[in-house]
């Protein structure tokens, strides 16, 4: 592993640690149905789904075979077969609250995108310096 990825893993830790806490915090504020029984295994589901992802996509990116814009559309589309394998499998378990489940799902999916999205836009401004 090089120092690109091992700082990418640290930033994915840092974020999903920060995202813990407000959610612990919301938790305890704001009792009820609002965060679902399978939340915090949706965030350590998104924290590996974009860790192992991301780590892929650098080394990928190192290949002369592969242009940038290849990978990043074949590792949105793996994240997003994941994504929906992890949704399958919380579904056929026969899951009684479904609309907070779909909810917070898609809320810890966004921000995780949009983690990615910004690490990949700060990668791209250092390249093109």
């Amino acid at each position: 592993m090089n120092s690109l990825q091992i700082k990418g893993l640290v930033k994915i830790i840092v974020f999903t640690l920060l995202l813990a806490l407000i959610a612990a915090v919301g938790q305890a504020l704001f009792p009820g149905p609002w965060f679902h029984r399978h939340f915090w295994s949706m965030v350590l589901f998104f924290a590996i789904l974009t860790g192992s992802t991301g780590v892929l996509a650098t080394k990928l990116m190192k290949l002369e075979t592969f242009n940038s814009v290849s990978v990043i559309l074949g590792i949105t589309v793996l994240r997003l077969l994941f994504s929906i394998g992890f949704v399958f499998i919380i579904l056929w378990a026969g899951d009684e609250n479904l609309l907070w489940f779909v909810v917070d799902f898609f809320i810890i999916y966004l921000l995780y995108l949009l983690f990615d999205m910004y690490s990949l836009i700060t990668n791209l401004r250092l390249h093109s310096k």
